[in-house]
C-alpha cells in the first residue's frame, strides 16, 4: 500500500508538472522576450510645450503599446545631451542641427540625427516694437546681445551683409543668457539667441511688445532647431529599441496635432514645478508657433532633410566655424529604415 501511495504521489507531481509546462508566456513569469526594451533620452531643456509629443506617448500608453519603458532625462549643462548621447550614457538625445554638424566636423563626435524634430530655425533676432530697427542692415551702429555663441555671430553677419549691411559696424556683447532683461532695460538694442516660441511670448506676457527677424529671410540656410540624437554605438545595440521609440512618438505627434490642447494639459501634469514652472497661457502661444516648424507637410514626422545638411554644412564651412565638410551619411541616418541616405536616395 505504501508503494501505491509512493507510486500515486509520483505520478501527481509528474502531471502538475506537465500542467505547469502548458502554461503560456502569459500566464508564467514574464520571459526575456517579453520584457520590455529601456530607451532614455535626454530632453534639450526642460520640459516645455516643444516636448509634449513626448509626454504624449507616455501617458496615453503609445509607448507601452510598442513594449518601451521610457526614462526622461532633463541636463545639468547646456551640452549633455550631446555629450552624453555620444558617450551611451543615454539612448537618444534632443539637440540642434548647426550643433550636431560642428561637433562631426570639429570632434569627431560620433553622434548621428535620426529624425528632425523642429524643421526651422527659432532662434529669431529680437528687438522692442517701438525700435528704429527695420531691416538687419539697420543693426549697423547698434549694439546686438548673445549668449556668447560663435553661431550667433555668423547669423548676425549673414543677415546683415544679406541686407546690403556692414557687419563690421555691429557691436556685439555677451550678455550671457541675460537676453530678455539686457533687452527690456535696453542695455542692447537687439538680441540674438532668443527663442521666438518662448522669450518673444514671455516678453509679451509682460507686456513688452517685440518684432524680429527670420535669419531664413536673410540668407541663412533652413535648418532644424532640434533634431534627435543616437551614438553609432547605440544605434548598432538598440537599434530595435529606438524604432519602437520612435512609433510610439510619431502617434504622440499624431495626436498633439490634432488635440493640441489636451497634449498640453499632459504635458503641464509632467512640468518641472520646482526649477521650470511652465505658464499654460506662454506655453500655449509656444505651442502655436511650433506647430507649423514641426509640420512636414505631408511627410512622416521627423523626415529629414540631405539637401539642408548639406547647405547648412557649407554656410558653416563659409562662416568658417568648421574646417572640413562631413559626408551628409556620417551626420545623419533615417529612424525608419535605419538606412543612410545615399542608399535611400539611389
Amino acid at each position: 500500500m505504501r508503494k501505491r501511495l509512493f507510486l500515486s504521489i509520483i505520478f501527481l507531481l509528474v502531471l502538475l508538472a506537465g500542467c505547469n509546462n502548458d502554461k503560456t508566456p502569459a500566464e508564467n513569469e514574464e520571459t526575456p522576450n517579453n520584457e520590455k526594451k529601456k530607451v532614455s533620452i535626454m530632453l534639450d531643456w526642460y520640459p516645455n510645450a516643444v516636448h509634449s509629443y513626448i509626454y504624449v506617448a507616455q501617458e496615453k500608453g503609445y509607448f507601452n503599446e510598442e513594449n518601451v519603458e521610457v526614462d526622461i532625462q532633463f541636463p545639468a549643462n547646456p551640452t549633455d545631451p550631446m555629450n552624453l548621447t555620444a558617450a551611451g550614457k543615454v539612448t537618444l538625445g534632443l539637440y540642434y542641427q548647426p550643433d550636431v554638424i560642428l561637433a562631426q566636423a570639429n570632434e569627431d563626435i560620433p553622434v548621428k540625427a535620426i529624425a528632425s524634430i523642429v524643421r526651422e530655425p527659432l532662434n529669431y533676432t529680437v528687438m522692442l516694437e517701438e525700435s528704429s530697427i527695420q531691416s538687419p542692415k539697420d543693426l549697423e551702429g547698434k549694439t546686438i546681445g548673445y549668449p556668447g555663441i560663435p553661431l550667433n555671430e555668423s547669423l548676425i553677419k549673414t543677415m546683415v551683409t544679406n541686407d546690403g549691411g556692414d557687419y563690421d559696424k555691429v557691436n556685439m556683447i555677451d550678455v550671457g543668457f541675460e537676453l530678455e532683461s539686457s533687452l527690456v532695460s535696453k542695455r542692447v538694442d537687439a538680441v540674438t539667441g532668443t527663442f521666438i516660441n518662448h522669450e518673444v511670448p514671455v516678453m509679451n506676457s509682460k507686456g513688452f511688445k517685440t518684432r524680429y527677424f527670420n535669419p531664413v529671410d536673410y540668407g541663412v540656410p533652413n535648418y532644424s532647431e532640434i533634431v534627435l540624437l543616437t551614438s553609432d554605438d547605440t544605434w548598432d545595440k538598440e537599434q530595435d529599441a529606438i524604432q519602437a521609440f520612435w512609433r510610439a512618438a510619431q502617434k504622440g505627434y499624431e495626436f498633439m496635432v490634432e488635440q493640441p490642447e489636451e497634449a498640453l494639459d499632459l504635458l503641464l501634469s509632467n512640468q518641472d514645478q520646482a526649477n521650470f514652472p511652465l505658464d499654460k497661457a506662454i506655453e500655449t502661444e509656444s505651442l502655436n508657433v511650433l506647430l507649423p516648424k514641426m509640420d512636414t507637410d505631408g511627410e512622416a514626422f521627423g523626415t529629414l532633410d540631405e539637401t539642408s545638411w548639406e547647405e547648412v554644412r557649407d554656410w558653416l564651412h563659409e562662416m568658417e566655424l568648421i574646417k572640413t565638410k562631413p559626408e551628409v551619411d556620417d551626420m545623419i541616418l533615417d529612424v525608419s529604415t535605419g538606412e543612410m541616405f545615399s542608399k535611400i536616395t539611389k
